[in-house]
């Protein structure tokens, strides 16, 4: 509470017409006069010493001589703030107001002035003042004459009075002003109070309906969810989802962990523990044990998260079996349309090539037919003979099943080797602009799958621009980083060495390019293609283990690129094509030959052709029979010709293996019409091993014999499966 100011002197307002009345309250309530020193200085002279004086109280006076004036004075007082405490009014006051008009008017601005009615006569009674008046302490009446301890004990009284109610009412006021404050601050408080509860209300909802939908999203999410807790793997939470997918109840997942389970699964027969890491986990391809036992596939997703201060896991996932299946009959449905595509394509070829044979066959056939040139039928055969050679050769090289004879080469040696027979297929209104640095790592390939590769390409180029123009030929080594192998989902990291191909041609559009490299896919002419040179490219290019970028716009050409794996080893000299001339064939020297072949007809013209050529032959339909007759053979056997695959559990390989123990100086060579899916557990071709594919003429047949015995090796060949090592043939 604020301290009161200190109070001026009361101020009193005297109303009377006359003016000595005036001057005898100025003389009893003004300030010490000389009178009262007078007075003083006598009685001290009488009475001897002075008494101590008393202190008097000062009054302001104003004087007012009609009510209006008085009226003006009380209403400026106010104005300046400084009121009047009490005034002294005489009842009669002509012409104007009179004494109790006058109160009146002036209370009704002043209601707190205490008045003194100064009378002589009885104007007016008591009761007729409290009938104008009403019951009020502020009112008391002096008659005159008055004394002046009358006009001192009122004056005091009253304008003490004034001062303790004036004193009560601004300590009303200012109580009232801290009540009011205060009021307006718990108000205020009152009103921050309810905004926050309002608040705190709103936020409550708002975290309940958030709560609520995420527990709905939760709960009724399609994909399966649970959460765990991260200290002991016990579900704390699963949707229906998850429910459903692991056949539990929900009591049952809760009460245990997911190892107590045992639900996750490595592979479908093999339980893991480990699966579930303790932080972030995307796409993990696994398995799950429903609680009937039934195995499912899943994709499994995990995230880290606090549920208060326990760390938990989340689990997501997504059901796969029946996708896995689908695709599985996808890939299947699209496997019979190949082979049904395939099939129907060898079965064009084949039909063509055996109908040139039959038909030439019976011709020879005819008894007696006059004029029939012999050796020009023979030479047809013998031309269909090759062309299915030739046709099979591609599509082992399109299945990749192709056998190679891989060694360290340049591409750049080999690309500019072929340039002139290049120009020659594809015709003079073609320019060829080749773009291959001798500084080139080598790569380890078969030379002439890729001079077949390049020939493929180079046509192909050749019949997208049929009125002619340019096709340019690139080799250049490439180095991809993690980033850029990334591209392409071929691809890897690497150093590579990347050969181009590119025309101006007509182009393709996205459709052509996703089934180009299908078997029998051509958009040639009929009686145009085969369909098999892109397809055998890819084949060739998948064998050597590489892959193929193919970028094409309809109306701008096409390029394609090929990336081969860099070798580490120096490249070997290019073989010149004819340069090694066909020596003439040695007859034989009487040597035993062993032929082993399960096919009669493939083994009676091997055996009918090394005993043309002076060899002594004997022959097994299989592995056993092999071993009853080498052992039942009394003149040393020098070398053994024998097929990969047979029946009776016994391949060629293990043949060899027996009969090399038996006579360690043994030459053997193998044939088959297989690639080394099936020689890749018998032998190490890349090691020596001699080999004949088939199909085999007599003249390739007699002149391996012949290089074996002599103590030669046969050229090397390789596929890309893995090898195990036999026995070693000498």
């Amino acid at each position: 509470m604020s301290a009161l100011p200190p109070e001026p002197r009361p101020r009193i307002l005297i109303v009377d017409d006359n003016l000595a009345i005036h001057e005898d309250f100025r003389k009893i309530l003004g300030a010490k006069a000389e009178t009262h020193a007078r007075l003083d200085s006598i009685e001290a002279e009488l009475f001897g010493a002075a008494t101590a004086p008393v202190e008097r109280a000062e009054f302001r006076i104003d004087s007012a001589h009609q009510g209006q004036e008085a009226l003006a004075r009380v209403e400026q007082a106010l104005k300046e703030g400084d009121p009047y405490t009490m005034a002294f009014v005489d009842v009669r006051m002509p012409p104007g107001w009179d004494g109790v008009e006058t109160l009146d008017r002036i209370w009704q601005c002043s209601p707190e002035l205490q008045a003194v009615i100064c009378t002589a006569y009885s104007d007016y009674s008591w009761d007729d003042m409290m009938r104008r008046f009403g019951h009020t302490d502020n009112l008391l009446i002096l008659k005159k004459p008055f004394e002046t301890v009358e006009v001192l004990q009122l004056v005091h009284a009253l304008t003490r009075k004034w001062a303790l109610a004036r004193q009560a009412k601004l300590r009303l006021e200012d109580m009232d002003r801290m009540v009011n404050e205060r009021t307006e601050q718990l108000v205020a408080v009152n009103e921050n109070l309810k905004h926050e509860m309002e608040e705190r209300v709103c936020a409550e909802e708002s975290l309940r309906v958030s709560e609520e939908r995420f527990s709905t999203a939760f709960q009724c999410n399609p994909s399966p969810m649970a959460i765990l807790s991260g200290v002991d793997r016990r579900f704390m939470d699963a949707n229906q989802s998850f429910v459903d997918l692991c056949a539990y109840q929900p009591d049952q997942l809760v009460r245990h962990s997911d190892v107590e389970l045992q639900l996750w699964l490595r592979k479908n027969d093999v339980t893991s523990d480990a699966l579930l890491p303790d932080g972030r986990l995307r796409n993990l391809n696994c398995f799950l044990r429903r609680s009937d036992g039934g195995i499912r596939q899943i994709v499994m997703a995990a995230e880290p998260l606090s549920l208060g201060a326990t760390p938990c896991l989340l689990l997501i996932v997504e059901d796969i079996t029946e996708q896995v299946k689908l695709g599985a009959q996808l890939r299947q449905a699209q496997k019979m349309e190949v082979i049904g595509r395939l099939a129907a394509g060898v079965a064009h070829e084949f039909n063509n090539v055996l109908t040139v044979i039959q038909g030439n066959v019976g011709l020879l056939q005819i008894p007696n037919a006059p004029a029939i040139d012999r050796r020009a039928l023979l030479d047809h055969i013998m031309h269909a003979s090759r062309r299915a050679a030739a046709f099979t050769k591609q599509l082992l090289a399109f299945s990749r099943k192709q056998v190679l004879q891989p060694r360290s080469l340049n591409l750049s040696a080999v690309l500019k080797h072929t340039q002139k027979m290049l120009f020659q297929l594809i015709g003079e209104r073609f320019e060829i602009q080749f773009h291959c640095p001798d500084e080139l790592p080598s790569v380890m390939a078969d030379e002439g799958s890729m001079e077949q590769v390049l020939i493929n390409l180079i046509i192909n180029a050749r019949d997208a621009m049929p009125e002619g123009g340019l096709i340019e030929i690139t080799t250049e080594t490439v180095n991809l980083d993690d980033e850029a192998a990334a591209l392409t989902p071929e691809s890897r990291p690497g150093q590579f060495v990347c050969l181009s191909v590119k025309d101006h041609g007509c182009g393709m559009d996205t459709q052509l390019l996703t089934k180009i490299f299908d078997p029998f896919f051509t958009t040639k002419e009929i009686g145009k293609g085969t369909g098999l040179g892109l397809s055998t490219i890819h084949g060739i290019v998948k064998q050597h283990e590489g892959w193929i970028n193919v970028a094409s716009k309809v109306g701008s050409g096409t390029t394609f690129k090929i990336y081969f794996p860099v070798c580490h080893s120096p490249a070997q000299p290019t073989v010149v094509a004819g340069a090694e001339k066909d020596s003439v064939l040695e007859s034989g020297r009487g040597e035993t030959i062993l032929v082993v072949e399960d096919e009669d007809t493939v083994r009676e013209m091997a055996c009918m052709a090394l005993q043309k050529r002076g060899y002594r032959v004997i022959q097994a339909a299989n592995g056993p029979q092999a071993i009853e007759v080498w052992n039942q053979c009394a003149t040393p056997v020098r070398l053994l010709l024998t097929d990969m695959v047979m029946p009776f559990g016994m391949t060629g390989g293990e043949l060899a293996k027996i009969l090399v123990t038996k006579n360690p100086r043994l030459q053997v060579i193998y044939t088959s019409g297989y690639n080394t899916e099936f020689l890749q557990r018998d032998s190490l071709l890349a090691q020596g091993i001699n080999f004949i594919p088939k199909p085999y003429d007599v003249r390739t047949l007699s002149k391996a014999v012949r290089h074996c015995l002599d103590g030669g090796t046969l050229p090397k060949y390789e596929t890309r499966q893995p090898k195990l090592e036999l026995a070693t043939v000498v």
